[in-house]
């Protein structure tokens, strides 16, 4: 009897470590603000190492109680007491935050945890979405409409940046509604969400636009010119020659059509932890209304996640766009998408990329086109460290003679600006 007793008291501590599992979703409530971060565990005996988010861990595990201290490199630090649940699939508990900079005066918060789920198994599968209710905020409060797995593709339509239809039957008030969003399970804060747009598609025959040209465009001389702009223009869609052509054309525009060229001005995800839900006019890290006219039928989009199943917003269709949305409004219409998602996880980026057949496009989002420039060359910078390694000097070496400049986005609040390489360019590196 002795021997069974002491085996059993001598294996359950590793088997109660052996239980902690690796990858949670990690959300502490700090004054009713929810904020998710992953947490990666490994057990070792009774101790725990890991990250939560960003920060390094160290701690213990001894039976259900967990206790862990988070560093950040400023030298503040979170502490985590926390108890596993039946099945060690979810964790509870308290965090307390001690800033560096103003340690008597600590930050508690609860603390909750629950394990990622792995992947579905078995082949993707293709949903059919019908909207009846489109939204004008990129927000995390949002109720999800549809719940997606990686590899899941979606076919769904989209209304114009006005809220009208397919069939030109305002469904919402305008600027720029959006359909979703779509919860896509796996997805957390630290991953990165692949877009894939397998299908862009005009589904009506006219789009709307107007003849102003945006004021950050506008020198003093071409402002006084263009004072009276801002008519609404209608363009016919002849989708079949696959041209655009003014429905009521002046005496020289007569014989002036332009290829159609179908793009989503709006693919995002909602922003991060204490940020207002934005409008769906605005851009940012979050991706949201880039209007930028690489993002066509073919193309992936990489957008950083930073809530619990991303929460994908796609709208804002344009027959065609000029670069930088000149006119405020490019050729807006209804569409018809169908999208692939998956999720890369641990992966961080500083800002949305978007890949074609031809080239890897990093965009940047500022208050000036200089602000712009800089955050675009940065995330193309980390492209390049990530999927290259590449040191500084090899960066400049390479950004420096093949990068491709252009601006994106001029309409907005936020400026854009596309910094991209060819792949032919990179297919001389090595890549780990």
């Amino acid at each position: 009897m002795r021997t069974v007793l002491a085996c059993a008291l001598w294996i359950a501590p590793a088997l109660a470590h052996a239980a902690v599992p690796r990858d949670w979703l990690a959300t502490t409530t700090l004054f009713g603000n929810p904020l998710h971060e992953r947490l990666t565990l490994e057990a070792d005996g009774d101790k725990l190492t890991g990250t939560l988010g960003d920060d390094k861990l160290e701690g213990t595990v001894k039976g259900a109680a967990i206790h862990f201290v988070a560093k950040s490199d400023d030298g503040s630090a979170a502490e985590v007491t926390a108890t596993l649940g039946a099945g060690s699939q979810t964790m509870t508990g308290t965090w307390l935050r001690i800033e560096a900079d103003d340690p008597k005066n600590p930050v508690k918060a609860a603390f909750t945890a629950r394990t990622i789920p792995a992947r579905r198994p078995g082949p993707p599968r293709r949903h059919e979405f019908a909207p009846t209710t489109f939204y004008r905020q990129f927000s995390a409060d949002t109720k999800p409409v549809l719940t997606i797995w990686p590899g899941d593709s979606v076919h769904t339509t989209t209304v114009d940046a006005g809220g009208g239809d397919e069939r030109g039957v305002t469904r919402v008030l305008g600027g720029n509604p959006q359909t979703g969003p779509f919860y896509v399970e796996t997805a957390v804060p630290g991953d990165v969400l692949a877009v894939h747009l397998t299908r862009v598609r005009l589904n009506r025959d006219y789009a709307i636009s107007d003849d102003a040209i945006v004021p950050r465009a506008l020198g003093p001389a071409l402002a006084v010119k263009m004072k009276d702009g801002g008519k609404t223009i209608r363009w016919r869609l002849d989708r079949e020659r696959g041209m655009a052509v003014p429905e009521k054309p002046s005496d020289r525009l007569k014989g002036y059509s332009v290829p159609l060229k179908p793009m989503l001005g709006c693919v995002g995800v909602a922003p991060g932890f204490a940020s207002a839900p934005p409008p769906t006019g605005d851009n940012g890290r979050y991706g949201g209304n880039m209007d930028f006219n690489e993002a066509v039928e073919g193309a992936t989009v990489y957008l950083p996640v930073a809530q619990p199943g991303a929460l994908l917003y796609v709208g804002d269709g344009h027959a065609v766009q000029g670069d930088g949305e000149l006119n405020g409004n490019a050729l807006e219409t209804s569409m018809e998408v169908e999208l692939s998602v998956d999720v890369i996880p641990h992966k961080r980026i500083g800002g949305p990329r978007v890949e074609s057949a031809t080239h890897i496009m990093a965009l940047g989002y500022g208050g000036s086109l200089e602000d712009a420039l800089r955050f675009a060359i940065a995330n193309l910078a980390g492209w390049l460290e990530q999927d290259y390694k590449l040191d500084p000097s090899e960066l400049a070496q390479v950004m420096g003679t093949a990068v491709e400049i252009k601006i994106g986005e001029v309409a907005d609040r936020n400026a854009g600006v596309m910094a991209a390489i060819a792949k032919q360019r990179l297919a001389g590196l090595p890549r780990p």
